[in-house]
């Protein structure tokens, strides 16, 4: 076994806790990153390659009628072996965006093309569920399950937000455990049925499950309510009958007390290893071991672990994925020093012998030759995205600039929404989206509104502005508010204070004597004249 260090090229800030690595089409894919790429990768998932103990990444496309699929951590991956015809895929239920929201949709990922340069094309599709559907959830597991020649989807576990009803101030961003439920898909016809045993009887997460035929073995996980880890161990047995499935559970004794571990398979047969993952909140379980499935159940045999650094060892966290048979791309932070620019180091760790390491060079060295197409050529440096650096600074480069990803260009998660939705009565739609102002070229127009914790984007559309009104808002120094934050559009700065001047009126006084007036007629006035003269 060996662990050697990767220098990743500026593309550290793209793996984050809760991401998933997958193997597609003998490709290591990379997905559920940090931020909203804007140019090179505007679908989110990466494709992962190590050279000369470099980690590159490479923009991966999608096919043009695949659905949106957003950036989830911590969802329940599954991956499906090609069976009937059909080819390898992967199933991505739940898990939390980086705006802090948590999914209920299901995924099917699969590859959809090779292009003349031997480019891989994804298609992505939402499968729309039937029945007793699983409510949103993250950190939860899904494994497939053959019995009687059927095969069926099984999910379990995970945390989700607290009922609405139950939300006070305090706790309006607690999570808890999801009930502790077994669902079981039907993938051809979308039917989805909930199932409760008597010895699941906490909910967990975090968890791992391993399948073999009929069985599901769940190891480990964590639990809110109690705040502990148990060494908990249940197999599961699902019966496939004609009419209704048959669900058997079983607690046994050899569990392992963990949360958040990697695994890794190392061949076609069911034998995985075990690393990483938490023994406690303060404690990181250094150890690893093999598990091994046949006829007779699961077995645990201790491993040597890797001979960690100094880093690995007195870090806090760490996190990772399997990156192929035997091999795992291990993270652990920086833990904020001021010398290190990336924030966090990056290890390969390979239980394989060098003689297997070998072998595998030489088919990977094969698989860029490639003879299904006499004229693709082979993947070049050129292909690899260096990311922040200048075409001229590529070796060898035929990329366009336009191709270039800045990672300095990047806005920050929490105000960056493009391709979201916006607000509970969002219409945008980004798989069937037109200009709808004059001003949009390749995206919705949209406002940041100021209100909440961190703000939020919105779209133009959703909140009917018209096009007088965008163009004004992208003048001057303003502060917007959306419909949902005080029922205004937007307010401006707070005016100066203006003084109107006051009309003054004379006050009538009181009482106020006037002087005496006599009427007289003309004669009595010559009378008194006369008289006084």
């Amino acid at each position: 076994m060996t662990l050697q260090p990767l220098t990743a090229v500026n593309c550290a800030g793209l793996l984050q806790p809760g991401c998933s690595l997958l193997q597609l089409d003998g490709e290591i894919l990379l997905f559920g990153q940090k931020g909203w790429p804007k140019r090179s990768c505007p679908t989110g998932v990466f494709g992962v390659r190590f050279k000369r103990g470099e980690m590159k990444l490479r923009a991966i496309s999608f096919s043009s009628d695949s659905s949106y699929l957003p950036p989830l951590r911590c969802p329940a991956v599954c991956r499906l072996d090609p069976h009937d015809g059909l080819p390898e895929s992967y199933l991505i239920h739940g898990g939390r965006t980086p705006n802090n929201e948590i999914s209920s949709s299901l995924y099917l990922l699969t590859m959809d093309s090779r292009g003349c340069n031997r480019k891989l094309m994804l298609r992505c599709k939402e499968k729309e569920l039937v029945g007793k559907v699983p409510n949103a959830r993250y950190g939860h597991t899904m494994s497939m399950v053959q019995s009687r020649g059927k095969t069926a989807c099984v999910l379990f576990g995970g945390r989700s937000y607290m009922p609405a009803g139950e939300r006070t101030t305090e706790t309006w961003n607690s999570v808890i455990d999801c009930p502790p439920q077994v669902f079981l898909f039907d993938l051809e016809f979308g039917c989805s049925s909930a199932h409760t045993l008597p010895e699941l009887s906490d909910g967990q997460s975090f968890h791992l499950a391993l399948a073999r035929e009929d069985c599901i073995y769940f190891i480990g996980g964590h639990s809110i309510t109690s705040d502990s880890r148990p060494p908990r161990l249940f197999r599961l047995r699902v019966e496939l009958l004609q009419g209704s499935p048959l669900l058997s559970c079983e607690a046994l004794d050899t569990g392992l007390s963990i949360s958040s571990a990697i695994i890794t398979r190392t061949g076609p047969t069911h034998r995985y290893i075990i690393l990483g993952g938490y023994q406690s909140d303060s404690q990181k379980r250094t150890e690893c071991c093999t598990v091994t499935l046949d006829e007779k159940g699961i077995h645990f045999d201790p491993l040597e672990a890797p001979k960690w650094t100094p880093d690995i060892i007195h870090s806090r966290t760490w996190f990772g994925g399997s990156v192929g048979e035997g091999c795992i791309l291990l993270a652990v932070p920086t833990e904020g020093r001021p010398s290190q620019s990336d924030m966090h180091y990056f290890y390969h760790v390979s239980f394989q012998t060098e003689k297997e390491c070998h072998e595998e060079e030489e088919i990977q060295a094969c698989s860029q030759k490639s003879t299904d197409y006499e004229n693709s050529t082979p993947l070049e440096d050129s292909e690899e995205l260096y990311f922040g650096r200048e075409p001229h600074e590529l070796e060898d480069s035929s990329e366009d600039e336009g191709n270039t990803y800045n990672e300095e260009d990047e806005e920050d998660e929490s105000q960056t929404g493009y391709w979201i939705k916006c607000c509970l009565g969002c219409q945008v739609d980004p798989n069937t989206w037109e200009p709808y102002y004059s001003t949009e070229l390749h995206r919705p127009a949209m406002i940041f509104c100021s209100r909440g914790e961190e703000g939020h984007w919105v779209h133009a559309q959703c909140m009917e502005l018209s096009e007088t009104l965008l163009l004004k808002f992208s003048q001057g120094s303003k502060r917007y508010f959306c419909l949902d934050h005080g029922g205004l559009p937007y307010q401006e700065m707070t005016p100066p204070r203006q003084i109107i001047p006051l009309k003054r009126t004379p006050m009538k006084v009181k009482d106020r004597k006037a002087p005496l007036t006599i009427k007289m007629s003309p004669a009595k006035k010559s009378f008194f004249k006369r008289l006084f003269d």
